[in-house]
């Protein structure tokens, strides 16, 4: 938004939000006040925390590489000139790291050739700001640029929260969502239900901004923000820079939050001026009340959030995360007892550091710190250390800085500007894809198979500085906290607590950041997909809705417990095959793990039998029969990514009904938006009553209706049935979506 747009938006908040306080009859949070303050119809708005639907006007859209691809390729559906909001693309998602940035990042360009071609042409011909490969990780650069007190935007990352760190309502969402914002249309949630944690005390010595959100995701678990915003607040908010709150927004992702939000204060105004934005600090520090809590809020905070949480940050220790879940924690101080009672290999055998999550000014110091502490001292890294910085800003940054010749030193090899190991993109020579083995790193996610795409890898997560601490030791049995390891000399060495300042005295330094604005004449850009692309496909619309019941669909898939997106659509190589539907589809379940035999990625043909086989094997013949399908699931479904192919791909291969214990927000709104009906059951127990050889129908659709649940039928193979009642979220519009075959078919509808 321009300087002017943001002035606008503070004028109007006093308006807004005293209409709000008169009608809710109270004051209001910070996340009311955003939300408030972008609400498409006050007047007409049902506010009911957990319930209602907002129809938000959206300041804000931002896209990667990778879920960028379907969402410019809806966006081509609706077949407007430009987009109605700022947006822009950012390529981080499809370097692969392997040796080196230069070396990698001259792969991805030639490896990508045609797919950055039609990002940058789409971009340039619909009027999207394009940052090109290696300019940076998408949310590092939002909150360096974009980012703003009291703005409104969604992203189609799930990481998109990190913008909270600048008090901004950030959301992620999948690509449909930010095609239609783009289109014009209102953005649609669930109305979130709020989570306060009171921050007091101050963060010092060892312990980082990292460890808060560790520490509260072991605490609330992976699903405990669910249609939740978590707002900070509190006097130790004010303790932690702009950047380190943008760390601990970010992660709240794990946290399964729609997203997080710290009030405005003096570490963000710094922040903004530091990225040469004073002129919105100067605005957002004019209007500071509007964009912190009222006083009410903060005097006596639970009687205006859902769920309250303290955390004195004076008592609060340095936390590890994992393996296999972010929620899976405890204090670096009792690491070491865990591996060994449970078997872990205690030898790490790769050290990374960086990340959206964790490559600021401020970490990249303090991890700096550390090393130059072990350099002192005689010590190399035993393992691997790799660096991402997460912008080229940060890295021109710290390159004049000195803070690569120190990493240098301890053998550290600095990888391109881009998400790399982060979420599979990372070629790995060092280990078998079957052999267990160890890593540490500052990132954000660590299911199995996340980071380097093998299910063996055990990955923890943990601040910048306790990874460089620890790939000096090379083991999981050393606490850098508490403990020593020994010098060149043999002898006892103890590492300080890292120092650091959180913006660089001599300012940001200024290298070829890579932005490209969209073109002054879009008519003379011609979008760049070829016929025959491997790479590429044009969408067909799903068809709509028959009007009939779906009556004895086989199971393709029931899974056991943990099924994320990763699961479903996994990532890594399969990246290449984001903007082509039918190609990616052959990754579908590859992941999950099969309820009825313990095996993942395969399962019997439900109508053929025979041996085990690739569940995208089976749906394509399914489909090719002309059959649809259901998919029986645990808690949480869906958990992780926002990436929206993991409802595309079932939806392309002929998936009608998703009946799950649980659905995580992002995913149960793709399978809303690509017409597939999300359903969970309205007794969990009713997870067990679902054989192999079952078939599933879901009848009274013709009279669906928000909050009325549906009849499911299991019929046995031996001709008994058993009927159960099964649950869904569906909006009248939702519905619309459903019986139109997508969300983007209904807006289409409407538009002729």
């Amino acid at each position: 938004m321009s300087v002017a747009e943001v002035r606008s938006l503070y004028t109007s908040m006093e308006r807004r939000l005293a209409r709000a306080r008169k009608a809710f009859g109270r004051p209001l949070t910070l996340s009311e006040k955003i939300l408030v303050s972008h609400c498409w119809d006050f007047e007409r708005q049902t506010w009911d925390r957990g319930k209602a639907i907002l129809k938000l006007r959206v300041d804000r859209v931002a896209m990667q590489d990778v879920t960028g691809q379907m969402a410019l390729l809806q966006f081509m559906h609706s077949g407007r000139k430009r987009v109605a909001v700022p947006s822009t693309l950012h390529c981080d998602h499809l370097i692969r790291a392997e040796t080196g940035s230069a070396e990698d990042l001259a792969r991805a360009i030639k490896e990508n050739e045609e797919v950055y071609d039609f990002l940058r042409s789409a971009s340039r011909k619909y009027g999207i700001g394009f940052w090109k490969p290696s300019s940076g990780i998408i949310h590092q650069v939002v909150l360096e640029n974009y980012a703003f007190p009291g703005g409104l935007m969604i992203g189609a990352d799930s990481h998109t929260p990190n913008g909270g760190g600048l008090g901004m309502l950030a959301i992620g969402v999948g690509g449909a969502d930010c095609g239609e914002v783009m289109a014009g249309l209102p953005w649609e949630v669930l109305h979130p239900k709020l989570i306060g944690v009171r921050l007091t005390g101050k963060l010092s010595g060892w312990t980082a901004p990292k460890d808060i959100i560790t520490y509260l995701c072991t605490l609330l678990t992976v699903k405990g923000g669910t249609n939740k915003i978590v707002e900070y607040l509190g006097p130790g908010a004010e303790s932690i820079s702009a950047t380190g709150k943008g760390t601990i927004c970010n992660m709240g992702a794990e946290l399964g939050a729609t997203t997080s939000v710290f009030p405005f204060d003096g570490r963000m105004a710094a922040y903004l001026r530091a990225t040469d934005r004073a002129d919105i600090a100067e605005l957002a520090e004019r209007a500071r009340e509007h964009l912190q809590p009222d006083p009410e809020v903060l005097t006596n905070p639970k009687a205006f959030y859902d769920e309250l949480v303290e955390i004195d940050l004076d008592a609060l220790e340095p936390h590890i995360v994992g393996p296999h879940s972010p929620d899976r924690g405890r204090p670096i101080s009792k690491l070491a007892a865990e591996a060994k009672a449970n078997g872990w290999p205690a030898r790490i055998t790769n050290a990374l550091i960086g990340s959206c999550t964790n490559s600021s000014y401020e970490d990249m110091r303090r991890a700096s710190h550390v090393a130059l502490q072990g350099t002192r001292a005689g010590l190399h890294a035993k393992v691997p250390f790799w660096i991402t910085p997460g912008s080229e800003r940060i890295y021109q940054t710290i390159k004049r800085d000195g803070l690569i010749d120190a990493f240098a030193k301890i053998g550290g090899t600095v990888l391109a500007n881009a998400c790399g190991p982060c979420i599979g993109q990372w070629k790995r020579s060092d280990v078998r894809a079957d052999e267990t083995n160890t890593i540490v790193s500052s990132f954000n996610r660590n299911f199995p198979g996340r980071n380097d795409g093998s299910a063996a890898t055990l990955s923890f997560l943990t601040s910048p500085e306790i990874v460089t601490a620890l790939a000096f030791a090379g083991t999981l049995e050393f606490d850098p906290v508490h403990g020593t390891i020994p010098d060149a000399q043999g002898k006892p060495f103890r590492f300080t607590a890292p120092e650091a300042e959180e913006l660089p005295r001599d300012g940001f330094a200024r290298g070829a950041e890579g932005y490209e604005a969209p073109a002054d004449d879009p008519d003379s850009v011609q979008v760049m997909v070829q016929p025959n692309s491997a790479r590429l496909q044009i969408l067909e619309p799903f068809s709509p809705w028959d009007g009939r019941d779906f009556v004895d669909l086989p199971i393709l898939v029931k899974t056991k417990g943990k099924t994320t997106t990763d699961h479903i659509s996994p990532a890594g190589p399969w990246l290449r095959f984001r903007g082509h539907i039918d190609k990616i589809s052959d990754n579908m379940f590859l992941g999950a793990v099969n309820a009825f035999t313990g095996e993942a990625g395969k399962g019997v043909h439900p109508l053929s039998g025979g041996e085990p086989q690739p569940f995208t094997r089976i749906a394509r013949d399914l489909k090719a029969r002309g059959v649809r399908w259901v998919v029986i699931g645990d808690e949480n479904y869906g958990e992780g990514s926002s990436r929206e192919h993991a409802a595309m791909s079932p939806r392309y291969l002929g998936c009608a009904v998703v009946l799950v214990k649980s659905f995580a927000r992002i995913h149960e709104t793709n399978l809303k938006k690509q017409g597939i009906l999300p359903l969970t059951f309205k007794d969990p127990r009713d997870y067990d009553r679902f054989g192999p050889q079952d078939r599933v129908s879901v009848t009274g659709l013709a009279t669906l209706a928000p909050g009325k649940p549906v009849t499911v039928t299991i019929r046995k193979p031996d001709g008994r049935t058993e009927t159960i009642e099964a649950l869904h979220s569906l909006t009248d519009e939702h519905i619309t979506w459903f019986k139109a075959g997508s969300a983007l078919n209904a807006a289409q509808g409407e538009r002729t």
